[in-house]
């Protein structure tokens, strides 16, 4: 590395505790900054007053990039500083090799910086920190916006699981109305009262006007009107099931404005408009991999992707016992939309098919077999950005 002025920072929820090193190593300044526009502007103006008295290029690296580290990360990119990201995982593995007498936030921003100092000639030292590249700006904001689709969704599911619970102990014969508690008719029913008991009042003229439900839907209503029944915990159990139904009908609603967002984006997105080119990857998918991925000069080689992706198990093997783990270095959101994006790919090629179909057959579950073809398909993931080119069908053929 250049002669360069190095930084290290320990990034907390509220403060964050920062060290400058010359580029010998030496400590120049250690300080503690809060998380504020104020603490910010400390820190640069500390830099600043190093960088002009010594003339040379800035460097830092922190910890929890992307996380309690924003906006400061940005900031510090946008500044034109080189940025660094520490691998907390082989940063715990350094500290076991060489151990301190003591952790604390000083302790760490020194361990940072020394590893910093030993970043060309230790090999490991290399592997904790590692670079942050420019990512494109459409990339970050899918990124963003996939994260709180998911969100959305996550807390859709859990309020539809709570509320068809709750259905099942106050009046089940609602809930045989219909075989998806999520369809929209059932939600519009159920939120069209404020009082649960009186959609068994509800006039066949006043069913009809709820969006979503025609003349069947209103014939089996009312023929449950004839026998409707509640149990006795309806009176306190009932307004939070209409509660629960109007928050899906939010979540849904919100989930579609993000949906609509995501699928503008991709369209700015090479690399998302690459991956969709893909049979199987739908818009979501393309979408939460692209954000995720953000961009491939942060991999030095495919295999760095694949195991990013989780599509690149790792040998495990001690005298007989011949076996595989799962990395930890795994981008658990990428992987899923993987999966998810492979076994689609899977019902839509033939090749692919057999190739998975093969995997089965020798003896391999499900998830592995999917896998084993995901990481052909990273191979074919990185030719299609490094070329600059879309999926071709005769990618797959020598699967077969």
């Amino acid at each position: 590395m250049d002669p360069m002025i190095r930084v290290g920072v320990d990034v907390g929820c509220k403060t964050h505790q920062v060290g400058i090193a010359g580029p010998d190593g030496t400590l120049l300044e250690e300080f503690s900054i809060p998380h504020t526009q104020e603490g910010f502007t400390e820190f640069f103006t500390r830099i600043e007053h190093h960088r002009r008295k010594l003339g040379l290029p800035v460097a830092v690296a922190m910890e929890g990039y992307n996380g309690h580290a924003r906006p400061l990360d940005r900031m510090i990119v946008e500044k034109g500083y080189r940025l660094y990201n520490v691998n907390n995982l082989k940063l715990a593995r350094f500290r076991e090799i060489f151990p301190g007498p003591a952790k604390t936030d000083s302790l760490d921003v020194r361990k940072i910086l020394e590893l910093f100092h030993l970043k060309d000639h230790l090999p490991m030292a290399k592997d904790v920190l590692q670079e942050v590249p420019e990512v494109p700006k459409e990339n970050e904001k899918l990124k963003r916006l996939t994260r709180r689709r998911r969100q959305l969704v996550n807390e859709k599911v859990r309020v539809m699981k709570r509320m068809q619970a709750d259905l099942q102990a106050v009046c089940p014969e609602l809930l045989g109305l219909t075989r998806k508690v999520d369809n929209l008719w059932f939600l519009r029913f159920l939120a069209s009262c404020d009082d649960l008991e009186e959609l068994a009042q509800l006039a066949t003229e006043e069913i009809r006007e709820i969006p979503g439900i025609g003349v069947k839907y209103a014939g089996i209503i009312r023929e449950w009107q004839k026998g409707a029944k509640f149990s006795a915990e309806v009176e306190y159990v009932g307004p939070m099931i209409v509660a629960d139904a109007r928050r899906v009908l939010e979540l849904l609603e919100e989930i579609a404005v993000l949906e609509g967002a995501i699928e503008e984006l991709c369209e700015e997105s090479e690399l998302a408009r690459r991956l969709r080119s893909m049979p199987g990857f739908g818009t979501i998918s393309a979408a939460e991999l692209a954000g995720e991925i953000g961009t491939l000069n942060r991999f030095s080689s495919e295999a760095s992707l694949a195991l990013y992706l989780g599509m690149c198990p790792l040998d495990k093997q001690s005298g007989q016992l011949h076996g595989t783990r799962s990395p930890r270095q795994v981008n658990k959101r990428a992987k899923a939309a993987m999966m998810t994006a492979v076994a689609h790919h899977i019902w839509e090629v033939p090749e692919s098919r057999a190739y998975y179909e093969r995997k089965r057959a020798e003896g391999k579950r499900h998830n592995q077999a999917v896998r084993s073809l995901g990481r052909h398909l990273v191979r074919v993931i990185w030719s299609m950005i490094k070329q600059g080119r879309d999926y071709e069908l005769g990618e797959v053929e020598c699967l077969t």
